[in-house]
C-alpha cells in the first residue's frame, strides 16, 4: 500500500515544524498533534498511512500511545516508527514491543527516514 498521508506526534513545534517541511518536500500529505489527546482526534478525523511517534511528551507518553494504537483493530494495520531522542538500545527494543515497525533516532537524517518510510510500503 503506498503510503501518501502522515500523521507526525511530536510536543516541540520546532521539531513538527522540520519533520513537517521535509517530508511535504518528499511528497507526502502531513498532519500533525503536540500530544497524545490531539493524535487520538487527528486518528478519529481521517486514518494516516503512517504514524511518526516521538516519545517524550506530556501526559500520555509515545509508548503508551503506540501501544494503545496497535492495540485498537480500527488502526493496528497503520505503520508507526517511533522518533526520538531517546537512544539507547533497551529503548528500541521497548518502543518495538509496543507494536512500532521501525525506530529513529534524533536528530533525524532525511535519507534515513525517508527509506524507512518507503520500506513499510
Amino acid at each position: 500500500m503506498p503510503i501518501r498521508n502522515l500523521l507526525v506526534v511530536d510536543d516541540s513545534k520546532t521539531e513538527l515544524m522540520y519533520l513537517g517541511e521535509m517530508l511535504t518536500k518528499a511528497g507526502y500529505s502531513v498532519t500533525t498533534a503536540e500530544n497524545g489527546d490531539e493524535a487520538r482526534l487527528r486518528l478519529e478525523e481521517a486514518k494516516p498511512d503512517l504514524i511518526l511517534m516521538d516519545v517524550v511528551m506530556p501526559g500520555q507518553n509515545g509508548f503508551q500511545l503506540t501501544r494503545s494504537i496497535a492495540r485498537d483493530p480500527r488502526f493496528a494495520d497503520v505503520p508507526i516508527i517511533i522518533c526520538t531522542s531517546k537512544n539507547q538500545e533497551t529503548d528500541r527494543v521497548w518502543g518495538m514491543r509496543q507494536g512500532a515497525r521501525d525506530y529513529i533516532t534524533k536528530p533525524v537524517d532525511q535519507t534515513e527516514l525517508l527509506s524507512k518510510i518507503k520500506a513499510l510500503e
